[in-house]
């Protein structure tokens, strides 16, 4: 169903017309570079999703070739190849049914580490991409860090170190409305992988990717709130 899953593709054409609107009303700022480096990462991200989904076939041969193996052993030593001809007691018995017990926990243990190689493997390649979308994340809160409402009062006194502040009230409002829009577009990438990859630990660290993007996303509203209050704020795109 189109509806019920994230389509990379809208993402990424979201990101690309972003990043026209970041670049035609601020052509000289650095936020329009950074937009275009969202362009490129959404479709980096994208393809590392879409490769996720398919199961990795080389790994799978060879625990298979391995299970079939240990499987073979096991009929060889307990059919064909026979170390007592004799008839045992009651004791060794008991001692040949404990040893058969332990050695197929650790079979089954074993077996299990195989079966969740595939799963360690796939959850190691999402947080080599999640870590590249959240330094991403952090750029972007750079670049509104000093785009502070408070300078837009009269009578603020610069300093000779104070960043320029050469926005207009609907710049700024734009500016900070583009960073939160960008910090949106990241959580939906991130999901991507939670969409591609069942697994708990990875929905997790999507999770927390999300929860990141969302609180900085909440205090540049809160600029956006306090511009507002001056009533200098026209609606524009």
């Amino acid at each position: 169903m189109p509806y019920r899953s994230l389509d990379p593709m809208q993402i990424i054409a979201t990101a690309e017309v972003l990043q026209r609107r970041v670049s035609e009303r601020f052509p000289e700022a650095g936020l329009s570079k950074v937009a275009n480096e969202l362009v490129a990462l959404a479709r980096d991200l994208a393809d590392g999703a879409k490769a996720l989904e398919a199961p990795i076939w080389w790994l799978r041969i060879i625990i298979g070739l391995v299970i079939a193996l240990g499987a073979s052993v096991f009929l060889f030593v307990g059919t064909i190849l026979s170390f007592d001809r004799t008839p045992t007691g009651a004791f060794d018995f008991v001692q040949g049914l404990e040893a058969s017990i332990n050695t197929l926990l650790l079979a089954g243990l074993g077996l299990i580490s195989l079966v969740s190689a595939e799963e360690r493997i796939k959850r190691k390649r999402v947080f080599r991409q999640l870590h590249g979308l959240r330094s991403m994340i952090h750029v972007i809160d750079m670049h509104q860090l000093t785009k502070d409402p408070a300078a837009l009062k009269a009578g603020v006194h610069r300093t000779k170190s104070s960043p320029r502040r050469d926005l207009s009230p609907g710049d700024l409002a734009r500016y900070l409305d583009y960073c939160s829009e960008m910090l949106s577009i990241t959580g939906k990438l991130a999901a991507l992988f939670a969409q591609s990859v069942n697994d708990n630990i990875v929905v997790d660290a999507v999770n927390d990717i999300e929860a990141l993007g969302t609180n900085l996303s909440r205090k540049i509203w809160q600029k956006i709130m306090l511009i507002g209050e001056t009533g200098l704020v026209t609606k524009s795109d």
